[in-house]
C-alpha cells in the first residue's frame, strides 16, 4: 500500500516552482513517503539512498523505484526528545571498503551520549556494529546531541556534539559536549589532533564553543570544513571550522534569552572566532551540504541547508574567499520542516522533511 500510494505521490505531484526572477523553474519532486523523521542519508551507489529515521531505524530509498527496504541490526538508541538515531554517511572508498558511519545517542544510566559508529551492509543487514566513539557528553537533558558526520580527502572523519543544554560544557575541553571531533576513519586519534597531550583537554577536540552543531560537510574543492548550529532566540551561525579554535558559545552569541530577551554573552571578543553568517531570526537549521554538481551550475560553491522553523531550503552564496555575500530561501511554499540534505553525482539535490517525505530537485 505504502509503496503505491508513494508512486501515485510521484505521478500526480511534479511540481514547478520559481527559484527567483533570473533563473527558469526547477522541478520538485517526491520520491517516497510515509517516512518519519528523517534525520540523515547519503548515496551508496547511483540508485540507493540510505535514510536514518531518528526514531532507529533506517532505510535503503531505491531512488528509480521508490521502493523502501527497512534494514536489521541496528542498536538501541535513546529516542526521547532530540535524541535518536542521527546523521549518516558512506566512506569515501565506501565502493572499496563498505564501511557505513552513523551517529546515534547512545542510552545511558542517566539519558545518552553521541556516539559515533560503523557497520558494514550485506543485504539488508548492518554486520560487524562498531562503536568508534562513545562520547563524554553525559547529560540529564534530552537536547542539544548534534550530531552530523563528514569526512575530509586526508582519512579524517568529523562530527559534531552539542552542548548538552549545560552551556558550560562548550568552553571546557575536559568534555566532548559543544565541539567538532576529528579522528581517524578506524576511531583513533590523529597526531595532528589540536589538543593532543594537553593535560586539559580531550585529544579527540578539533573546535569547541558550539550549542547545538546540526550542519557540517567539507568542500574538497576548497579544504574547507562548514558548521551551520542552532543559537539560542536568534543567532543561529554559519562557521568555517579551523584547528583549535573557539566559536564563542556561551561567552560570545549573537542571539538572545529565550523568557528575558537579553544578550547571551558578547557579542565578539578577542580570540573567538567570527562566523561567517548570523540568522536573526532564527531558522533553526538542520543538514548542511556545498553544492558541487552541474545540475545548477549558477549554484556551484553554495552552501544548502535545511531550515527546520522557518520551514525553507536555505542557500548562502559564497565569494571565493568563503565570504557569504548572498542568501535565497527556496521550498517555502511546502510549508515543512526541511531536516536533511544530498545531492547525487549528476547534481541533483535531496530534501528529507519531518512530513517524513524525500523529494528530489532536478532542473527538468
Amino acid at each position: 500500500m505504502i509503496i503505491l500510494r508513494t508512486l501515485l505521490l510521484m505521478l500526480f505531484t511534479t511540481i514547478l516552482l520559481p527559484v527567483n526572477a533570473s533563473e527558469k523553474p526547477f522541478v520538485i519532486k517526491p520520491l517516497a513517503e510515509d517516512l518519519g523523521i528523517v534525520w540523515g542519508m547519503d548515496f551508496l551507489d547511483e540508485t540507493n539512498l540510505i535514510f536514518t529515521q531518528r526514531s532507529g531505524q533506517a532505510g535503503l530509498l531505491n531512488i528509480q523505484t521508490g521502493q523502501v527496504t527497512w534494514l536489521k541490526g541496528l542498536p538501541e538508541v535513546h529516542n526521547e526528545n532530540q535524541g535518536g538515531l542521527l546523521d549518516v554517511k558512506a566512506a569515501p572508498n565506501y565502493a572499496q571498503i563498505g564501511w557505513i558511519y552513523f551517529t546515534y545517542s547512545k542510552p545511558t544510566v542517566t539519558s545518552a551520549v553521541t556516539t559515533l559508529a560503523r557497520a558494514k551492509l550485506a543485504g539488508n543487514n548492518l554486520l560487524n556494529w562498531q562503536d568508534l566513539m562513545v562520547t563524554q557528553s553525559e547529560s540529564f537533558k534530552d537536547i542539544h546531541f548534534g550530531s552530523r558526520i563528514a569526512f575530509d580527502d586526508q582519512d579524517h572523519v568529523f562530527f559534531s556534539v552539542g552542548d548538552r543544554g549545560n552551556r558550560g560544557n562548550a568552553q571546557d575541553l575536559s568534555n566532548h559536549a559543544g565541539t567538532i571531533i576529528r579522528l581517524n576513519q578506524d576511531g583513533s586519534v590523529p597526531k595532528d589532533n589540536p589538543f593532543v597531550g594537553d593535560a586539559n583537554a580531550l585529544d579527540e577536540i578539533w573546535s569547541y564553543g558550539h550549542r547545538n552543531p546540526q550542519g557540517l560537510v567539507f568542500d574538497g574543492k576548497t579544504n574547507r570544513l562548514w558548521e551551520i548550529e542552532h543559537g539560542p532566540r536568534g543567532g543561529d551561525e554559519i562557521n568555517l571550522i579551523e584547528k583549535g579554535q573557539n566559536y564563542g558559545w556561551p561567552i560570545v552569541s549573537q542571539g538572545k534569552e529565550y523568557f528575558s530577551g537579553r544578550p547571551v554573552g558578547e557579542r565578539h571578543q578577542e580570540g573567538v572566532i567570527e562566523p561567517v553568517k548570523v540568522y536573526i531570526p532564527s531558522i533553526a537549521p538542520s543538514g548542511l551540504i556545498v553544492y558541487q554538481g552541474n545540475e545548477f551550475r549558477t549554484w556551484q560553491g553554495s552552501l544548502f541547508a535545511g531550515a527546520l522553523v522557518l520551514r525553507h531550503l536555505n542557500q548562502v552564496v559564497l565569494d571565493k574567499n568563503g565570504k557569504a555575500i548572498a542568501e535565497n530561501r527556496y521550498l517555502q511554499a511546502l510549508e515543512q520542516r526541511v531536516r536533511s540534505l544530498t545531492q547525487d553525482k549528476q547534481g541533483r539535490i535531496y530534501v528529507a522533511t519531518d512530513n517524513g517525505v524525500i523529494y528530489r530537485l532536478s532542473a527538468q
